[in-house]
Formats: structure tokens, C-alpha cells, sequence
């Protein structure tokens, strides 16, 4: 008998989303799975569609929202589009919004708008 495995896949909570501006354009980016924390960053087993994230070294790493932190993971590269099944160790490749309008109060995490020009450099984002 085949090893079968039953997954649900969708598109996760994308109330987060102000238009439908940028999806189709979101770019393809490596997640760096290492930097997460399955406790704090996908508790249920998937990166959640809306978390903020930086890129460092070309690959997808948590924002540091620390507001005097510019350089890094200091620098806003865009949200996470869907949900995002964490399988393994292995990086891997999600879609990354990083333009459009993003209402900030349905983000899965607890975020701020960056007021400092260099955290969001890296975006052409609407905070709503």
C-alpha cells in the first residue's frame, strides 16, 4: 500500500489584503525556514499568508520591526501572499506581495507601519 498523506491547501486568511493590486505580480522568493521558529513563527504548521518578512543574503528571513534597526532584517521586503506548508528543513520558494495596499490590523502578527523611509525602502506598500 502507497503512503498516502492528506493536506489541505488554500490560500490561508488574506483579509490582510486592501486591493487586489500586486497579487498577480507577487515575486518568487527563497524562505529561509531556519530563521523561523516553529512556536512563535508557524505554530500550526504553516508560515501564515500576511507575515512581514526581510530578505538577508537572498532568502527570506522574519522582519525585525525594532524601529532604529535599517540594515537586514531591519528592512521590510514584503508579506508572505498564502499560507505556506513548513515540510522538513528545507528552504522554500513562497510568494512574496511587495506592492499594494495591506490593511495592517488583519495581519496574523502584531505589526506597525514602519516610519522610518530605510525599514521600507525595499517596498511600494499602501499601510491601510
Amino acid at each position: 500500500m502507497p503512503r498516502l498523506k492528506t493536506e489541505t491547501v488554500g490560500g490561508g486568511d488574506q483579509s490582510w489584503l486592501g486591493s487586489t493590486h500586486g497579487i498577480a505580480n507577487a515575486r518568487t522568493e527563497i524562505l529561509d525556514i531556519s530563521a523561523f521558529t516553529a512556536n512563535t513563527h508557524y505554530p500550526n504548521g504553516y508560515i501564515p499568508s500576511g507575515t512581514p518578512v526581510a530578505e538577508v543574503s537572498g532568502v527570506l528571513v522574519p522582519y525585525d520591526a525594532t524601529e532604529g534597526t535599517t540594515t537586514g532584517a531591519g528592512i521590510l521586503a514584503g508579506f508572505v501572499l498564502t499560507d505556506q506548508a513548513v515540510v522538513g528543513t528545507n528552504d522554500f520558494a513562497v510568494p512574496l506581495l511587495d506592492h499594494g495596499r495591506v490593511k495592517v490590523a488583519k495581519l496574523p502578527v502584531s505589526f506597525t507601519a514602519p516610519a522610518a523611509a530605510a525599514k521600507r525602502a525595499a517596498t511600494t506598500i499602501v499601510f491601510i
